[in-house]
């Protein structure tokens, strides 16, 4: 139906115009994208996912290290992926691929995805998902049951730490503050690290 997006910016364009509808599914996503284009569905709505830019990518690569290397040390029954979709709420109208996940009962992981509630998501912005991460998913990601909720933006150069089981805890960091993890309290990192 539409042509693989060349940008952010058409990205945008064309998740305004698929707006218009909220009544599609998961199927409906793979159909009409057909596996060429990156694609989440929340509550209906379809939207199309850009490429990630190259300090996106440097974030992911170290945080995922830094997760995976802490989980395996410690011989943690947790699992870290990314790339493998969500079923959120476990139905057709809620898939979503953040940029990382970690997910501690492992009954929720099949091959094809994970159904129900990661225990942390980490959610890495580009100017197309911005408005996304920080109000819709936000909210959805609370009502499902995720225990904790990273929004890292390297614009401002800032994490949203979101610890939903106490929402005291809740606080925003800049890239040069050392950072814990309520999930891994003894796992600390510092972004600004991670780019030098």
């Amino acid at each position: 139906m539409f042509s693989d997006p060349a940008g952010e910016e058409e990205v945008m364009k064309i998740n305004m115009a698929l707006a218009e509808r909220k009544d599609y599914t998961a199927d409906d996503a793979d159909e009409m994208f057909a596996d060429e284009q990156r694609v989440e569905i929340i509550d209906g709505q379809i939207f199309l996912l850009a490429s990630p830019k190259a300090v996106h990518e440097e974030i992911r690569r170290e945080l995922e290290y830094e997760l995976v290397s802490h989980i395996k040390k410690n011989r943690g029954r947790c699992k870290l992926y990314a790339n493998l979709d969500i079923y959120l709420d476990n139905d057709d109208k809620t898939r979503v691929e953040p940029d990382m996940y970690v997910v501690c009962d492992r009954s929720k992981i099949r091959e094809d995805a994970c159904y129900g509630a990661p225990d942390l998501i980490i959610e890495i912005v580009s100017r197309s998902t911005r408005s996304r991460d920080y109000g819709l998913k936000l909210l959805k990601y609370r009502t499902a049951g995720v225990r904790e909720y990273w929004i890292v933006n390297p614009y401002t150069e800032t994490v949203s730490v979101y610890w939903f089981e106490d929402e005291n805890q809740n606080c925003q960091y800049s890239f040069n503050e050392e950072i814990a993890f309520h999930l891994f309290p003894e796992l600390a990192v510092r972004i600004a690290d991670m780019l030098s």
